[in-house]
């Protein structure tokens, strides 16, 4: 991969490093964990600040499976398992195997109704869940500073295009009409993830430049995984409740649903997983709305995400648009953050004509034929994006053997 280019960074100039290092000792990060387990799934929990919390089965398990060499095989059978129904493939190491066929169950409280009802809603909406993802849930990973550090110097941030094709099939998977059926891949995709994480806690302590930066001994807790839950989901809520779009509140529930599960595969112990959109909103203005904030690994990150349609010769994917879209997504503020300019053409033409755009698509609903057509065409969307940012490649979540080479 060639140099990343610092530019940006530079002109940015001592400011930003001193914003980064407020932000990371900002109040809002050293308060006391508050948020009740009464408001969770269960109703109850130790109470455990999520801060001190990893994943206590798999953590111990892949640094185990890192420290003896077998990553590699693992990685080559794992390949083959791409559905949910589908057995483990033979010759996975004993412990492994048992783990994840521990990890692929869904939790007792999983509720197949509420899940088909998810399907609805992402029949309906999933235009909007795509962009969201992308613009509001994506871009707003480079402003968690805990997350940006993480991506950064860790082996993703070597290839985000490749990193970000792993996410968005994630996205894609959990919007997937047979999310969590057997002919699905949405467990796979969560319990391969799990594996990741627990990878990534094992070596970024190892890296010195990780180390250097990191306000934390070991990444990726408990808390920073709700808060990049909370990136996703609870922020697509809110976004549409911004832009009045009418859900019924069964499908509100099964959306929600369809994350609480995604939360409870990925290894997220249930006594922190929100019960409720209100009891989700409660969670995310302790958790996630008080620490967001520019640093330098998260603005070259931005850079980064903003230059994927580099190369291509699409007007949707060009620098101004992505930026755009980033800027009506997630508001001024952070825009400015990550040195984002105002596009007087294609920011004019959001702030107008979104609000219309779903207003119309909304009321189009009711017509026979439409949650269909917009299935089909949302669908063909999400598998373009997919194809281009997997350069045409089977997208394969793998278990990482070493940190971003740039920072060896």
């Amino acid at each position: 991969m060639a140099e990343l280019s610092r530019r940006k960074i530079l002109q940015a100039g001592g400011a930003l490093s001193a914003l980064s290092a407020i932000a990371l000792a900002s109040p809002a990060n050293a308060q006391p964990w508050r948020w009740s387990p009464a408001g969770s799934i269960p109703g109850t929990g130790s109470g455990a600040d999520p801060r001190t919390v990893w994943d206590t089965e798999a953590d111990p398990l892949v640094a185990s499976l890192l420290d003896r060499g077998d990553v590699p095989r693992v990685n080559q059978l794992l390949r083959t398992w791409t559905k949910n129904g589908q057995p483990l493939p033979d010759g996975l190491p004993a412990d492994l195997r048992d783990f994840m066929e521990r990890a692929r169950r869904l939790p007792e409280w999983a509720d197949r109704g509420k899940l088909e009802t998810a399907v609805r809603f992402n029949e309906k909406r999933g235009l909007y869940l795509g962009v969201l993802y992308g613009f509001a849930s994506g871009m707003m990973s480079t402003v968690i500073p805990k997350e940006a550090l993480a991506v950064y110097y860790s082996k993703g941030g070597a290839n985000m295009k490749r990193r970000i094709s792993k996410t968005a099939k994630l996205g894609y998977d959990i919007g997937s009409r047979n999310a969590y059926l057997d002919d699905g891949e949405m467990i796979v995709t969560a319990v391969k993830t799990r594996l990741v994480h627990a990878a990534v806690r094992h070596l970024l302590p190892q890296s010195p430049h990780w180390t250097g930066a990191a306000p934390e001994d070991i990444p990726i807790s408990q808390h920073d995984m709700m808060v990049t839950w909370h990136s996703l989901p609870t922020t697509v809520m809110r976004t549409l409740k911004k832009w009045k779009v009418p859900i019924p509140a069964d499908e509100s529930e099964g959306f929600l649903h369809s994350w609480q599960i995604s939360a409870h595969m990925l290894g997220i112990e249930d006594q922190y997983i929100p019960a409720t959109w209100d009891d989700a909103d409660a969670q995310a203005r302790e958790s996630l709305d008080p620490i967001l904030a520019p640093t330098t690994e998260g603005l070259e990150l931005a850079d980064m995400l903003l230059d994927l349609g580099a190369g291509l010769d699409l007007t949707l994917l060009s620098r101004p648009i992505l930026g755009a879209l980033t800027r009506f997504m997630l508001g001024d503020e952070i825009a400015n953050w990550l040195n984002i300019p105002r596009e007087p053409v294609w920011g004019t033409l959001l702030d107008v004509a979104w609000g219309p755009f779903v207003a119309v698509r909304e009321g189009l609903l009711p017509l026979p034929l439409a949650p269909e057509a917009y299935w089909t065409f949302d669908e063909l969307l999400r598998q373009f994006v997919l194809l281009y940012m997997s350069e045409l490649q089977t997208i394969s979540i793998e278990i990482p053997e070493f940190n971003n080479p740039n920072y060896p």
